[in-house]
């Protein structure tokens, strides 16, 4: 019995000691993971001017305008926008559920992260389009919330998050200055009525702003610079 059991024990001993040097025993290695995508800024200039017929993709020009400055704020200015939250709102409006947009949402659905990745950084070197605030019963109103926000409705300074000149932080909040007022506006009250969901914080934020307030920091913010 003594024999048998060490027979056996040395055959286990062997078979794993094979596995240990011998490749066709041992488990095959992890892979590296991929590094983040790098950014083809021509390529990105080509899809936003051209687009890719051969895709059926059109170019983003036809309604962000040259360069990424639209014409009107019924379609947001893009130029100088940081390349990491455009890239991150192309994503959802690609999944369609925090950021419902039927047209934006076939738009994204055409592009891979690739696109996204390119177009992006395109934009994101592209000279801000410059804006100017148009209410002057409101200026003063919309430059306290931005500067100083609303301490009794608990609403931050927009300052905080978006810099005092409102370019925002790279790859953490959002340039704003000089973005049409129109849109800002609509923005702010899709976060409020839950119809733009991907940012609890401006969800919460927005959700305690009144109509003339929200107005009013938008008109300010167009004039930023």
């Amino acid at each position: 019995m003594r024999q048998t059991f060490s027979v056996t024990f040395k055959t286990l001993v062997i078979a794993l000691g094979l596995s240990l040097v011998n490749p066709s025993f041992a488990a095959e290695p992890a892979a590296a993971p991929a590094g983040p995508a790098k950014a083809d800024i021509a390529r990105g200039e080509a899809l936003y001017n051209v687009g890719d017929a051969k895709r059926g993709l059109a170019a983003c020009m036809g309604c962000h305008g040259a360069n990424g400055v639209s014409g009107g704020g019924s379609y947001p200015k893009l130029a100088g926008q940081h390349a990491a939250y455009t890239v991150k709102q192309l994503k959802d409006y690609k999944a369609g559920k925090d950021r419902p947009n039927a047209v934006m949402a076939a738009f994204a659905g055409m592009m891979t992260e690739q696109d996204m990745i390119d177009v992006a950084a395109y934009l994101e070197k592209q000279k801000p389009g410059l804006g100017t605030a148009k209410n002057k019963a409101s200026i003063e109103l919309g430059q306290k919330i931005y500067r100083g926000g609303i301490a009794s409705k608990q609403v931050p300074a927009c300052a905080a998050c978006h810099a005092p000149n409102g370019a925002g932080i790279p790859s953490q909040y959002p340039r704003l200055s000089g973005q049409w007022a129109e849109y800002t506006e609509a923005q702010l009250v899709a976060y409020r009525q839950g119809v733009r969901k991907n940012s609890v914080q401006m969800t919460g934020i927005a959700s305690r702003m009144s109509d003339a307030e929200i107005k009013a920091v938008s008109d300010y913010i167009a004039g930023l610079r």
